[in-house]
C-alpha cells in the first residue's frame, strides 16, 4: 500500500524543533519496558462471558508480539502492508497491533458493529492483505460473514479467525495456529526479519476510518508521532505514572480505547485491564479487584456506572479519575457521579484525526466539567472564526479550527479532503465558542453527523439507503436527546403517493441492506414535505422543532 500522509512532512521541523515529536515508536516503548520491568503486569485481558483471564508481564507481551510479528511474515504481510482487524478488546488485539510494529504493517482497527456493506468498502480501500476476526462474538457468526465478503475482495489473502477451533483443536485458518501457536520468534529467519523492516516515527502504523459526512468513510492515517505526541501531554494533565491501573471497556477500535487504553499504559509502564463487553457491574467489580485508577469512556458509561453503584453501593476507592468524552456530560451527572463513585470527573473533546484535543483540569471546579469540554492540550492551538475565517471576539458561536501537533497525516487516497489549510489549520467542521479564560465548548455541529453512545452515525450514507425504498419519495437524518446516549436517530421522510411505511420496515429494510445496527433510526417522522430553504437545502433545525413538537403532544 503507498500511503500519502502528505501533512507530516511540512510540520516535521517545527515538531521536533518545540519538543513535540520525540522520535520514538511503540517499539522503543515496549523494548524499554522490558529492559525496565519485565516482569510487571502489562495487561490484564477479560472476557466478560465467562470470566476468563489473560495476563502478560511485559516480558511475555514481547515475546508474543515477536511471534505474531514471524507469523504474519509467513502470511505475506510485509511493510506497509495492512492489516485489518475486528476484535473486541481482547489481548489479540493488543499483541497484533504490537506485531505490526515489529514489521511496519499498518493496523487497521474496525469496529465490531460494521457489517458487510461498511467492511466492503473498508477492506477494498486500504487493500487490506490480512482480516481478523472473532469466530462468534455477541451472536454473529464474523467468520461465516468474512468467508461470504472474501470473494469481492481482490487483495484480502488471508481471513484469521480467533476461537476458530474445531473438536478443541485449533483450526487451519485459527489465530493459535496462523499466529500465537507455533514458537515463530524461535526459527533461524526471526532475527532479521523483526530488525529488517521496523518502522520510523513517521512512519503510518494506524489507519482508522471515520464514520463518513460525505456519503463514505475516510481513512485517517497516524504515525508514532502523531499519536505519542498526544498521549505524552495527556497523561501528564491526567497525573499518570508507571502506578497506574488503566481499565479500558471503551473499544479499542475507536481512538479512545487504541490510544489511552493500547498504547498509553505501555508508554507508562502501567498496566491495563482491558473489558470485552460493557457491563456497569462487572466493571465495577474489574475496578475493585484489579485495583483501578483511571478509565475513560462516553458519557453513556458514566451513567451506567454511577447508577449501579447508586443502586448496588460499594465504593471503588483506588479509582481517582473518570475522563468522559463523546458527548455533553449533564451537570446533575457530575455531581451524581462524584458522589456515588468518588472519581474526579474530567470532560473531554477530541478526533478521530487527533486524539483528545481538549481536557478539564484534575484542579478545576467540577462546574467546569459540565459547562464546558475544556482547554487545549500542549501542542494544541484552537480558534472560532466566521465563515469567511475571519477570528470571532470571545464568547461568539462559530467554526471550530484547530492546529494540533496530533494531527493526522490525512486522509488516504482522499487528500482533497484534509481539510487542512496551508498554516496547519483543521476546520473541525464543529461549531464552538472560547470563553475569556480559554475553555471550549462544542455548541453544534455544521457536519452532518449523529453521535449515539459515542459511535458516530454517518448520516448521509443512510439517508442516500432510505431513498431507494420504493415507498419512499424524500429522508432525512436527524437527532433527538437521550438521556442515557446522548442522541438517537430519528428519520423524517415523505411517502411517495399511495404508500405506507412504519418503523419496523425501514429497519427490516436497512438491516437488508447490511447497515450497522447502531446506525438505524429509532424514531419515525412522516411528514406531507420536508422543509426546505429556497435552494432546496433541508431545514434540519425544522425538523428537529418538529420531532419535540410530536413528541411533546404523544
Amino acid at each position: 500500500m503507498e500511503f500519502d500522509a502528505v501533512l507530516i512532512p511540512p510540520r516535521r521541523a517545527m515538531s521536533i524543533a518545540r519538543g513535540w515529536w520525540h522520535d520514538r515508536t511503540i517499539n522503543d516503548e515496549l523494548d524499554a519496558c522490558v529492559a525496565a520491568c519485565p516482569n510487571r503486569i502489562a495487561l490484564s485481558a477479560v472476557r466478560m462471558e465467562d470470566g476468563t483471564t489473560t495476563r502478560f508481564t511485559y516480558r511475555e507481551m514481547a515475546a508474543m508480539a515477536d511471534r505474531i510479528a514471524v507469523g504474519l511474515t509467513r502470511l505475506g504481510v510485509g511493510r506497509n502492508d495492512v492489516v485489518s482487524l475486528q476484535l473486541p478488546n481482547w489481548w489479540q488485539f493488543t499483541l497484533t497491533y504490537l506485531a505490526c510494529s515489529r514489521i511496519g504493517a499498518v493496523l487497521n482497527p474496525l469496529m465490531h458493529i460494521f457489517r458487510e456493506r461498511e467492511l466492503s468498502f473498508m477492506l477494498n480501500h486500504s487493500r487490506s492483505k490480512v482480516m481478523i476476526v472473532p469466530k462468534l462474538f455477541r451472536g454473529v457468526d464474523f467468520e461465516q460473514m468474512m468467508t461470504g465478503l472474501k470473494t469481492s475482495l481482490p487483495d484480502l489473502q488471508h481471513v484469521v479467525v480467533v476461537d476458530g477451533e474445531t473438536d478443541g483443536r485449533p483450526g487451519a485458518n485459527s489465530f493459535k495456529a496462523l499466529l500465537s501457536g507455533p514458537r515463530w520468534e524461535r526459527e533461524p529467519d526471526a532475527r532479521a526479519i523483526l530488525s529488517r523492516h521496523r518502522p520510523g516515527p513517521d512512519d503510518v502504523t494506524q489507519l482508522l476510518y471515520t464514520s463518513g459526512t460525505t456519503g463514505e468513510p475516510k481513512g485517517v492515517m497516524h504515525t508514532s508521532n502523531t499519536l505519542m505526541s498526544n498521549i505524552v501531554p495527556y497523561a501528564a494533565a491526567m497525573r499518570l505514572n508507571a502506578d497506574d491501573v488503566v481499565l479500558m471497556a471503551s473499544p479499542m477500535a475507536h481512538q479512545t480505547g487504541f490510544m489511552y487504553g493500547l498504547m498509553m499504559p505501555i508508554l507508562l509502564r502501567a498496566r491495563a485491564v482491558l473489558q470485552d463487553v460493557w457491563q456497569p457491574e462487572g466493571a465495577l467489580n474489574l475496578m475493585r479487584s484489579e485495583g483501578v485508577t483511571f478509565t475513560m469512556a462516553s458519557t453513556v458509561f458514566l451513567t451506567d456506572l454511577a447508577a449501579t453503584v447508586a443502586e448496588t453501593g460499594g465504593a471503588v476507592p483506588t479509582l481517582r479519575t473518570f475522563l468522559c468524552a463523546g458527548a455533553p456530560i449533564p451537570g446533575p451527572l457530575v455531581e451524581q457521579a462524584r458522589k456515588a463513585i468518588g472519581a474526579k470527573i474530567v470532560s473531554a473533546w477530541g478526533m478521530t484525526e487527533m486524539g483528545a484535543v481538549t481536557l478539564t483540569g484534575l484542579d478545576d471546579d467540577d462546574e467546569r466539567s459540565f459547562a464546558t469540554d475544556g482547554r487545549p492540550l500542549p501542542g494544541v492551538e484552537a480558534k472560532v472564526v466566521d465563515h469567511g475565517d475571519a477570528p470571532l471576539p470571545v464568547g461568539s458561536i462559530g467554526r471550530l479550527l484547530v492546529r494540533s501537533c496530533s494531527a493526522f497525516g490525512g486522509y488516504l487516497h482522499r487528500a482533497h479532503l484534509n481539510a487542512t489549510d496551508a498554516e496547519g489549520w483543521f476546520d473541525t467542521g464543529d461549531l464552538a465558542h472560547i470563553d475569556a479564560h480559554g475553555y471550549i465548548r462544542i455548541s453544534g455541529r455544521s457536519k452532518d453527523v449523529i453521535i449515539r453512545g459515542g459511535e458516530n452515525i454517518p448520516v448521509v450514507e443512510i439517508e442516500a439507503l432510505l431513498y431507494r425504498h420504493p415507498a419512499i419519495a424524500a429522508a432525512a437524518i436527524v437527532a433527538y436527546p437521550d438521556e442515557r446516549l446522548g442522541e438517537r436517530a430519528c428519520a423524517a421522510v415523505v411517502l411517495r403517493p399511495g404508500e405506507q411505511i412504519d418503523l419496523p420496515a425501514i429497519v427490516e429494510f436497512l438491516k437488508s441492506h447490511r447497515v450497522a445496527v447502531h446506525y438505524i433510526p429509532e424514531r419515525l417522522l412522516v411528514l406531507d414535505a420536508l422543509p426546505v430553504t429556497p435552494s432546496g437545502k433541508v431545514q434540519k433545525f425544522r425538523l428537529r422543532d418538529a420531532l419535540r413538537d410530536s413528541r411533546a403532544s404523544s
